[in-house]
């Protein structure tokens, strides 16, 4: 079990007293104008406590799979992280990184926390209308069921590309604002070779990590008929789809698609080249964790109702996996570091359809490796905000703070079998977040609150809104 590494005091906010000079974008500019934004090389200063997700990289503390630094520095160049440590050994360090050269952009953070960009491992952003009147039903009693999705179907298949485009653009920046910086975004509400088609391609406009959702529901025209929808799926719907994604997913659950037909679903997307995930347990228990496990799937996602052969098939799943990979370490470099099967938990569905959330300690304790993502969709989880799912898992999940930042974070990299995100090593991608908090305990000691004051992606900073 991870524990919780020493914070700073959160009325304190030490830099460390380093002095890099005031090139454009030094803590002289003011706040509210921090060049640094247009890449190049980007020098962070005065992090009062920096999450980097490297055990044993520089200044951290021995055994901490978080990677904390206090009183940190982080150097940012060409799009990738190029130096990630303690301010005390960063003068030298940024000096051999940039080869001698200063940094374009120096930022003096003062004291604020820093951590890796968001990886939103589960994401549905590919639809049109909303479900706001079902949630209310919901919230009076009504209990959550899988048909629910055909409404969005319905609304999806009459919008014309513009709205959806505009729509998924929409979401993603919202996304961003809360510090996402990796999204993977499914299809599912086509249902049809043409719409799907144009889900997964839309989407691949925006992400590398799009999945083929076909086997969602079955759709209203194959009532009865869910075999012949298999075949359509397995067929010339995945022929259609299988260009632009790079996994495929199904709905493995009462009301969706049985074992069986999940089966083929997804040994017919592994046989066109894409890579497994699967929806399971998250109405009931079933086969869908097994079987996801059984084919070698990067993630089975849900994970609410979990039996003891489950929760054993996941930990079990990590055995061959490289010795400090999980649960508490990113893999930073081979596909056979990350073997195993990683349990993704999406706590804003249990907060918007009133289920039991799922018991991340459990799986935590008997070795599995948990992710968080969003589920971000107009039905089970309207909402794009990671740090909201942090501070549900924290309160709901029985997780620890580190745990839960890890998990949303280096844990959706895993999911999405990503050595590049979710963590600070030299080499990664410059995706960084800058809390408006001395502390990354703040993202569920104050949920609601906006605590993301800055981000870049790919080493180029957002531009406030």
């Amino acid at each position: 079990m991870m524990g919780h590494p020493p914070v700073p005091n959160p009325g304190s906010f030490p830099t460390g007293g380093r002095s890099w000079g005031e090139n454009p974008g030094s803590a002289a500019s003011g706040w509210g104008a921090i060049p640094g934004s247009g890449g190049g090389s980007t020098l962070l200063t005065g992090i009062g406590e920096l999450t980097t997700n490297v055990p044993g990289g520089p200044g951290t503390r021995e055994g901490d799979p978080t990677g904390l630094v206090t009183d940190a520095v982080v150097l940012l160049d060409g799009g990738r992280v190029a130096w990630a440590g303690p301010a005390r050994e960063a003068r030298d360090a940024v000096g051999r990184a940039l080869d001698g050269r200063a940094p374009d952009a120096t930022v003096d953070v003062g004291g604020r926390a820093v951590i890796p960009g968001f990886v939103d491992s589960h994401t549905h952003l590919v639809f049109a209308g909303d479900r706001a009147a079902e949630f209310e039903a919901r919230m009076a009693g009504r209990p959550y069921a899988a048909g629910g999705i055909r409404s969005t179907v319905a609304a999806t298949r009459a919008a014309p590309d513009d709205v959806l485009r505009d729509g998924l653009a929409r979401h993603l920046d919202e996304a961003a604002r809360q510090g996402t910086t990796t999204v993977e975004v499914k299809s599912g509400y086509g249902l049809t070779v043409a719409d799907e088609e144009r889900a997964v391609r839309l989407a691949r406009e925006v992400t590398p990590e799009v999945t083929f959702l076909g086997a969602h529901v079955v759709p209203a025209e194959f009532a009865g008929r869910a075999e012949a929808y298999v075949d359509l799926v397995c067929g010339d719907m995945l022929a259609a789809c299988a260009p632009h994604a790079r996994w495929v997913d199904v709905f493995c659950e009462t009301g969706a698609f049985t074992p069986e037909q999940s089966r083929r679903v997804l040994e017919a997307g592994a046989a066109a080249g894409l890579g497994v995930r699967v929806h399971a347990s998250q109405l009931g228990p079933g086969e869908g964790v097994r079987l996801a496990v059984g084919l070698g799937a990067a993630a089975v996602d849900h994970c609410t109702y979990l039996t003891d052969a489950d929760v054993a098939a996941l930990a079990g799943s990590w055995s061959g996996a490289t010795p400090g990979t999980a649960p508490g370490a990113v893999a930073t470099s081979g596909a056979g570091a990350v073997a195993g099967t990683v349990a993704t938990l999406l706590p804003g569905v249990e907060f918007s359809t009133r289920q039991p959330y799922p018991d991340a300690r459990r799986l935590l304790d008997a070795g599995a490796v948990v992710a968080l993502a969003s589920d971000c969709n107009p039905g089970s989880s309207y909402t794009s905000s990671m740090p909201l799912c942090v501070a549900l898992a924290v309160r709901e999940m029985r997780m620890t703070v580190a745990e839960a930042l890890w998990s949303a974070t280096a844990g959706g990299a895993l999911a999405l079998r990503r050595d590049d995100v979710g963590h600070l090593a030299p080499g990664a991608r410059a995706d960084v977040v800058l809390l408006d908090a001395p502390s990354r305990v703040h993202l569920a000691y104050r949920p609601g609150v906006p605590l993301v004051g800055a981000v870049w992606k790919d080493g180029v900073r957002l531009p406030p809104r």
